[in-house]
């Protein structure tokens, strides 16, 4: 039985590339479903991609990029979905090679930009530090944590949508969702270009929400190796506190108390936190 396959586009105010991107995108593979979830665009995104042969999904408002991926996913009637941006950075001439890695047994192929492919200097060290850490946590390497671009297996990835943020950062939750059930994920070299058009993200604002990643990392994976290290370096810190103000005053301070307690209450919050995780993917594991 042949694979079906849905290309999902979450799509804001996206009117001028949106167009080009899914005729590249049917030139490519001509009998795939191609939706364009319209997140409450202003302009005429839905017009364009309806005239480009695209299924369009519009939203009364915009609910945010998550949002839009979870709709296109609850509509698509592919065995296999591929997402990507709408915005012309993600070349649909990469998508048969993320569908062959597919079919060689993986649940999931992302996308993994090589070097140039990055926004901005600041992006891109931002998405290294995230890489290293999801791949501390995970055991395994990850390449690139943050990319949109990505085939997956559709019943899979339905499993998690009740955990994908309406926000920005989907492709972080998926991915670890993913190795958290014990699912297969690889990785694919690609090359991202340039936006055409103006990015929705914003730089303060979303710069401290992405900051939330490094700890959502933690909780969806395996806590305590989040946990257990800050209360390591807590009760260490206390202990030689300790030392220094017996030497010096031949005291105990409040401060090697706080530490100390404060090292006791993070390893329990991450014990706690491991708990609850191990329940949340008890049906998967």
């Amino acid at each position: 039985m042949k694979t079906r396959v849905t290309v999902v586009l979450p799509a804001r105010n996206e009117s001028t590339p949106i167009g080009n991107v899914v005729m590249q995108i049917r030139a490519q593979l001509p009998e795939v479903e191609v939706i364009v979830v319209d997140d409450g665009s202003t302009d005429a995104t839905g017009e364009a991609a309806t005239k480009s042969g695209a299924r369009v999904i519009r939203q009364p408002y915009s609910k945010g990029n998550g949002a839009a991926i979870k709709t296109g996913a609850r509509a698509a009637s592919g065995d296999v979905i591929v997402f990507m941006d709408a915005d012309g950075q993600h070349d649909p001439a990469d998508i048969p090679a993320l569908l062959a890695r597919l079919d060689k047994g993986y649940d999931m192929v992302v996308g993994a930009r090589q070097a140039g492919s990055q926004a901005s200097l600041g992006r891109g060290l931002a998405n290294r530090f995230y890489n290293r850490l999801a791949s501390y946590m995970t055991g395994h390497k990850v390449e690139d944590l943050t990319s949109g671009f990505r085939a997956v297996r559709a019943e899979k990835f339905r499993e998690f949508l009740y955990l994908l943020p309406n926000g920005f950062s989907y492709p972080t939750t998926s991915t670890m969702a993913f190795f958290r059930a014990g699912y297969s994920v690889a990785y694919e070299p690609i090359h991202a270009a340039r936006r055409i058009g103006k990015s929705h993200i914003r730089p303060l604002h979303d710069g401290l929400r992405f900051l939330l990643i490094i700890f959502k990392i933690g909780t969806l994976y395996s806590p305590l190796k989040l946990f257990a290290p800050l209360a390591l370096t807590m009760f260490l810190l206390a202990t030689g506190w300790y030392g220094h103000t017996l030497l010096e005053y031949g005291r105990f301070t409040n401060m090697s108390a706080l530490l100390y307690t404060g090292s006791v209450v993070t390893f329990m919050m991450g014990l706690i936190s491991e708990q609850i995780t191990a329940l949340m993917y008890k049906e998967r594991e």
